[in-house]
């Protein structure tokens, strides 16, 4: 304790959770505290890992603090990744300690890894000396220490044998240091013949990367035109530097063929960061990770807050995808971070993509980011030849979803020992399940969603909550047997028509709530991949990044899907979608063909795909943005307010915007009832802000959330600045 006369030392800590600010803790005698130590401190009845933050509060009175409680024995947090942590607080609208939050997901990983209990060779002979445990002493008697399974395995002998060895003092026990998960990937391991276009690319990355300093990249190329091979020689030069690298994947948990591509030039595997990942697995990542000893982590987008030593390059793979954005808590596009982490610890970000977003491509054009594009595909690889079939003139027969020139081309293709791709962006067996006799439609208490038939599962579910139920044999509104009826098509159903066409064939259904989960679905891409099935049907996580090298034909059962409604990003989101998965096809070369059902073949994205025309596109869709003054263009900010009471929600949300600050520069929509008015139970209302480019939306926003009234019970109020989603 402090020593009388003398004022208790303190420090600003900041916590994981929804603070301001940091709250001042006293420092115990003996115990040493500077900005970015890890530590526990107390916070009512609780103890929660901290970090020791910067600016220092002195308006606390010392004698009405509590002590922090250990210093955890961990590198600290550079002071750039501090600023980081503020930044990214102060762009989302959000506080600190939730940002902070996603840093500390794994508190456990703060305390060092326990040391493993190994053995080696004492000198002394047993007693007597068998086959088997001659065997281990000529594994043991070179001087090396062993883990006692590993030098069974290594002996061919059973653990037992080892275990004697050691009750006769052959073996003594020794502390092992925790291995690395990975070794370390060697630049020089293996190498890629690159075409000369992808050698120029590949040269001038590696360029960027020599030159240590901050900057994006666009790398653009069309499906199969070998982007990934050409980043590998940016990652090459990031590792001959001795520092370590992040590659961002939407799917990383599908994406075993990156793993082994990685491998393959790398002579290493890539340490994994995502959802699925084990909790044992994720302590040793993010501690090997902050002590330097991983040097590449490929991960989702929660991977972007690890506390790397020493982070020389980012890249972004299919930047341009909607799973880098994260709807709940703090709302970032791991994207936009990941170029601001870039410009704060002075390291280079590289975003790839076969059709990047408007906002990248209009970066790209004003010079803010570097740009190289890959004009064809690799080797042998051919573009799929595009045609629309028009379903008005080509429709379905009665009951059935595809068209007869798509079951044709199927036939073909099956029938020259090809693949086939059929793509339907929806998952179970149909969206909309009613009763033929009284009209009524299964819809989901605590979402404004229909249910989703799971036929496999005999379920019906709800995709926004979770919710399932039995799928019923009685109408539940008017109690009549077997009248109740699927409205329109999911992957199961699809499923079904496919393999009453062609029964013979070997079809596979893939959609991601698919039972046996991300461990069942790798197992199914490999068994595609390696040509062990015709027919493949799936949502658009077939779209992302994989390589069929059997699939010749690609047909979207409903290509019109998602330009319909008022989605001001609906073109592109369709666009992008739509190329990347006729891309699957011809990539192994030879003809291939991609067919797109479609109900208005006139519609300009439609005609864009059509013609493989990704310029003209841009263009438009850059123009429209223009004129509209949308992002990148304007400034957008969704206010998402919800609650359990409909009334009292919508009273809120209506005093909140009449209290918003008046300026002409700023135009405020709303409130409006969300196209999702329901979700897990809580009524949802949206204000949607308008602003240009310049303007400072976050500080008006805090400006009007400030003085306005604040929510009480149980609303909750959030921030999307950037907003991707609509609903």
């Amino acid at each position: 304790m402090s020593l009388p006369g003398f004022e208790k030392k303190t420090v600003s800590v900041l916590l994981p959770i929804p603070t301001d600010g940091a709250y001042s803790y006293g420092v115990p005698d003996g115990l040493e505290l500077s900005p970015g130590d890890y530590v526990k401190v107390p916070l009512g009845n609780r103890e929660l890992a901290a970090v020791v933050w910067d600016k220092q509060d002195n308006t606390v009175d010392p004698k009405k603090i509590r002590d922090v409680i250990l210093k955890f024995d961990c590198p600290p947090m550079k002071q750039e990744m501090r600023k980081f942590i503020e930044w990214v607080a102060g762009y989302t609208v959000s506080h600190p300690g939730m940002v902070l939050k996603m840093f500390l997901r794994v508190p456990t990983a703060l305390e060092p890894e326990a040391p493993m209990k190994g053995l080696m060779f004492t000198d002394k002979q047993p007693e007597r000396l068998t086959p088997a445990r001659r065997q281990v002493m000529e594994f043991s008697e070179q001087g090396l220490s062993w883990t006692k399974s590993g030098l069974a395995h290594a002996a061919g002998v059973t653990a037992s044998v080892v275990d004697g060895l050691a009750k006769q003092g052959v073996m003594k026990t020794i502390e092992l240091p925790p291995q690395p998960l990975f070794p370390k990937p060697d630049s020089t391991y293996g190498t890629t013949k690159l075409t000369p276009d992808q050698q120029e690319k590949a040269d001038a990355l590696r360029e960027i990367v020599g030159q240590k300093k901050s900057g994006t990249t666009l790398l653009e190329g069309i499906t199969g035109s070998g982007k990934t091979e050409v980043y590998f020689e940016a990652l090459a030069e990031c590792f001959s530097q001795g520092k370590q690298a992040l590659v961002l994947l939407p799917e990383i948990a599908l994406t075993s063929s990156f793993l082994e591509r990685f491998e393959k030039r790398f002579g290493a595997r890539p340490a994994e960061w995502h959802s699925e990942l084990a909790p044992r697995a994720r302590e040793k990542t993010w501690r090997q990770v902050i002590t330097g000893e991983l040097q590449i982590v490929a991960g989702a987008r929660s991977s972007l807050f690890l506390p790397f030593k020493d982070l020389g390059l980012i890249i972004i793979d299919e930047e341009h995808d909607l799973a880098y954005k994260q709807e709940d808590r703090v709302f970032y596009n791991a994207r936009d971070m990941a170029v601001v982490r870039g410009q704060i610890e002075n390291f280079p970000v590289i975003l790839c993509s076969a059709t990047p977003a408007i906002e990248t491509r209009v970066n790209a054009q004003l010079d803010r980011y570097a740009y190289l594009k890959l004009e064809s595909r690799y080797g042998e690889a051919i573009l799929p030849d595009l045609d629309i079939v028009d379903m008005r003139k080509n429709p379905p027969a009665k009951g059935k979803f595809l068209s007869p020139l798509i079951t044709k081309a199927i036939e073909e293709t099956i029938a020259r020992k090809e693949q086939a791709l059929l793509f339907l962006n929806r998952r179970g067996y149909a969206p909309l399940t009613l009763c033929r006799v009284c009209g009524h439609r299964f819809e989901c208490n605590n979402c404004s969603a229909w249910l989703v038939e799971h036929r496999f599962r005999k379920t019906l579910q709800c995709h926004h909550c979770g919710d399932s139920k039995p799928t019923p044999e009685a109408c539940p509104e008017c109690g009549t047997l077997d009248h109740l009826v699927a409205c329109g098509p999911g992957v199961e159903r699809l499923g079904e028509e496919v393999i009453e066409a062609f029964p013979e064939a070997r079809t596979i259904i893939l959609s991601s709530d698919m039972a046996g989960g991300v461990k069942r679905m790798r197992l199914e891409l490999d068994a595609i991949a390696k040509g062990e099935a015709d027919i493949i049907i799936g949502t658009q996580l077939v779209a992302k990044g994989h390589n069929f090298p059997l699939m010749t034909l690609v047909g979207v059962v409903d290509a019109d899907l998602g330009l319909s409604n008022g989605d001001p990003r609906a073109a592109e989101r369709t666009f992008q979608l739509l190329h990347q998965v006729t891309g699957r096809a011809g990539r192994a070369g030879g003809k291939s063909r991609g067919l797109l059902q479609s109900y208005q073949p006139e519609h300009p994205v439609i005609s864009a795909i059509k013609a493989a025309d990704t310029e003209a596109f841009y263009e438009r869709e850059i123009d429209a943005r223009r004129l509209s003054s949308l992002p990148p263009f304007g400034r957008l900010a969704a206010i998402i307010i919800s609650g359990q009471d409909r009334r009292e929600t919508e009273t809120y949300a209506r005093a909140l915007r009449h209290a918003c600050p008046h300026t002409k520069e700023v135009r405020v929509l709303g409130p409006a009832e969300a196209p999702l008015a329901l979700v897990r139970g809580r009524y949802r209302f949206r204000l949607l802000v308008h602003a240009p480019r310049s303007f400072a939306v976050q500080n008006w926003l805090r400006a009007w959330f400030k003085d306005g009234p604040k929510p009480r019970g149980n609303i909750r109020v959030q921030t999307d600045i950037d907003p991707q989603s609509f609903v």
